[in-house]
């Protein structure tokens, strides 16, 4: 899969001499005209792909149907095509390592319109998040705002930002 960006945070100066820890993960991309599947924040105040790292030897489509389907409640997911994926180097506040390299592979994908219950962690559900259709022009202008904004922006805005635009240019 092509790498669509990589972004180094603002924090991360160097890798030189630093200890880095690698997280694969996955984001689902499912579209229904302009409307968008997406998880709305509102810890952070932002709208995000659903998706999440890999468990240790989990394939890639595999995890994506995963959390696709704990996260939004998704079912019938299917015409799974590889989109790209995004890389990034950012802190990590861990006293393991000093950076995270994440990888996200992204996907598109049908599904249905009408969501199942999702499961969601503990922290997801405590951040206040909830899967949403919504216009993904909205959801971009919501973001760009949030990022200009608030002090709550969480570390993946960029990245969600990013990908929500390159898929508004590219599919819708």
């Amino acid at each position: 899969m092509h790498i669509l960006k990589t972004h180094y945070h603002p924090e991360v100066k160097t890798l030189e001499n630093k200890s880095v820890f690698t997280r694969l993960a996955t984001r689902g991309i499912g579209i229904e005209g302009d409307e968008i599947l997406l998880l709305y924040t509102e810890r952070y105040e932002d709208y995000s792909l659903p998706g999440g790292g890999l468990e240790h030897g989990e394939d890639k489509i595999s995890g994506m149907m995963r959390e696709l389907n704990e996260e939004t409640g998704a079912t019938a997911i299917k015409n799974i095509k590889p989109f790209g994926a995004y890389e990034e180097y950012r802190p990590w506040y861990k006293a393991d390592y000093d950076i995270q390299h994440m990888i996200s592979y992204c996907y598109t994908c049908n599904i249905n319109n009408a969501l199942g219950e999702s499961r969601m962690e503990s922290y997801e559900i405590n951040n206040g998040m909830k899967a949403v259709w919504i216009n993904i022009h909205d959801a971009i202008k919501h973001n760009k705002n949030t990022m200009a904004t608030s002090a709550k922006k969480g570390l993946s805005i960029a990245r969600e930002t990013f990908l929500l635009q390159r898929i508004a240019e590219s599919i819708i």
